[in-house]
């Protein structure tokens, strides 16, 4: 059997289930995922290790037109990202129609002539068998697609033949990561991903976009028996730290809460997750601000 391996990257519009793609794809939670706009912000590699071969598949921010610096930065990192890998998941969901945001990352998707294009239709668990018809036929009017594959990542339907295709369209080439590895994401960053995935949730309007997380310290105690760790969660006003906050602390408290099991999972560990809420101020459009953020 020839060995094959590459990269593999999913794009779309914000809220697709791209990320929700990857995680049942990789068989773990490598990627947060949230109905929230902008989620994801990094490109999040995991990993897909089978017998035939190993894809690196790269979670990408959605594709939009930026109204921030950190927007821009988004951006230009689907765009760094894309240029170098094999294949692009095109992801379309199955229950809206094909907007003026599909139109223009379609678009965009003539500049990456180093990859081989495939049209994911996502969340076919929400329509019926007549209206994936039609949205197969939508979605091949758009360009000459080198496949196009309706999946359910909730459902687990079609994975399988994703994956295959996928490897279909990779260079043959040996594992680029050990074959035991599904994420190069640091435990850190999964810390803080994990926090972040808490705050979004019940929040809304803008808020979302101006929630940031870092970790102050991470030590494990002398008897082994616990994690400490100390974050932060910023925001752009005070007014959304009183959000976070909650009325007498007790959204924090369900923050810590929710995401200290997510870690405890992670690591293996009881952790004590000590959380604050700062304020940097308009840090999205601050480019210093941004730097200290890890934008």
């Amino acid at each position: 059997m020839t060995f094959r391996s590459g990269f593999a990257s999913f794009v779309g519009r914000p809220n697709v289930g791209k990320s929700t793609l990857t995680n049942a794809l990789v068989g773990e939670k490598v990627a947060i995922t949230s109905a929230k706009p902008q989620t994801t912000r990094r490109a999040i590699r995991g990993i897909v290790n089978r017998p035939e071969g190993q894809i690196v598949l790269v979670d990408t921010p959605g594709l939009h037109r930026p109204r921030t610096l950190l927007g821009e930065r988004l951006n230009d990192l689907v765009a760094s990202t894309l240029s170098g890998v094999d294949v692009i998941g095109f992801c379309v969901p199955a229950n809206e129609k094909i907007g003026p945001g599909d139109a223009f990352i379609n678009e965009q998707l003539n500049g990456f002539r180093r990859a081989k294009l495939v049209a994911v239709i996502t969340k076919t668990e929400l329509v019926s068998r007549d209206q994936l018809a039609a949205k197969l036929q939508e979605v091949s009017e758009l360009r000459d697609w080198h496949a196009i594959v309706p999946v359910s990542a909730l459902a687990n339907r079609q994975l399988d033949d994703l994956i295959g295709v996928f490897f279909g369209l990779l260079p043959e080439s040996p594992a680029l990561y050990p074959t035991d590895t599904v994420t190069d994401e640091s435990i850190e960053s999964r810390i803080c991903e994990l926090i972040r995935e808490s705050a979004l949730e019940g929040v809304h309007d803008e808020l979302p976009h101006s929630i940031a997380v870092t970790i102050d310290e991470i030590n494990e105690r002398e008897d082994g028996t616990m994690t400490d760790i100390h974050a932060n969660i910023w925001v752009e006003r005070d007014s959304q730290k009183g959000i976070i906050i909650g009325k007498g602390g007790s959204r924090l408290r369900e923050v810590g809460a929710v995401s200290r099991k997510e870690i405890e999972a992670l690591i293996g560990k009881k952790v004590f997750l000590g959380l604050r809420v700062k304020v940097a101020k308009e840090w999205q459009r601050d480019p210093k601000q941004l730097g200290k953020l890890g934008f």
